[in-house]
């Protein structure tokens, strides 16, 4: 991973929560790559033609949006599965696990479907 010191922060009456941006990447990544079809992610290099931040993870971007998470997933999925239904799936996965074990709310979770993979 790409050596990131952003963090993400979230204030409550208790005091103030921050996890980085690294943490989150990594989270979102576990869950995409459980969801079946998905064969891996992009690495940075082929993903950074995409324009933008740059990835805080291996095909994962992820920014602070009005106080919510934004993620960006660089996907490589497997031939034959169905692109968009696995797209979807991805999204469902990544939106409640980040927002089940992070606590913030998650704004949106792009998927980027950016190769097929014939093994």
């Amino acid at each position: 991973m790409v050596d990131n010191k952003e963090y993400m922060t979230h204030q409550d009456e208790m005091g103030t929560i921050q996890i980085s941006e690294d943490v989150v990447a990594s989270i979102a990544t576990s869950a995409a790559l459980e969801v079946d079809g998905v064969s891996g992610l992009l690495n940075a290099n082929m993903a950074d033609f995409m324009g933008g931040k740059k990835m805080t993870a291996k095909g994962v971007r992820v920014e602070m949006v009005e106080g919510s998470i934004a993620v960006h997933l660089f996907l490589v999925l497997r031939y034959g599965c169905a692109v968009a239904e696995v797209a979807g799936k991805v999204q469902k996965s990544v939106f409640a696990t980040l927002q089940d074990m992070t606590g913030f709310s998650v704004k949106t979770v792009n998927v980027h479907v950016g190769g097929i993979s014939f093994e």
